[in-house]
């Protein structure tokens, strides 16, 4: 039984290619001012939520608002430690695939 050796793992000029795509959106190889602004645009329609063309302060702080009633379990309006500590921002660990088996 012979191990395949793992897949290349992604460059960080990879990565950064991958980006460059997303946002030509024309394919002309360039990026052009509106592109760029495009996905902000779309960042900020989404937390427009009345569609106003105005952001409030409630309407930008929705997320944080949100994750602060959720971490309050007691509901007093106040954080704990414990509560607090659920707040934390977990990032994903980029773990490399296994090997693969391969059979004769």
């Amino acid at each position: 039984m012979r191990l395949r050796p793992p897949p290349p793992a992604a460059t960080e000029a990879t990565r950064e290619e991958k980006r460059f795509r997303r946002y030509d959106k024309d394919r002309n190889g360039a990026v052009s001012r509106e592109e760029w602004l495009a996905s902000r645009r779309k960042a900020y329609a989404k937390l427009d939520t009345n569609s106003d063309g105005k952001l409030s302060f409630d309407e930008w702080s929705i997320k944080t608002t949100d994750r602060f009633a959720k971490a309050d379990g007691d509901k007093t309006g106040i954080l704990n430690v414990a509560e607090f500590a659920t707040t934390r921002i977990v990032r994903q660990e980029h773990k490399a695939p296994p090997c693969v088996a391969e059979t004769d």
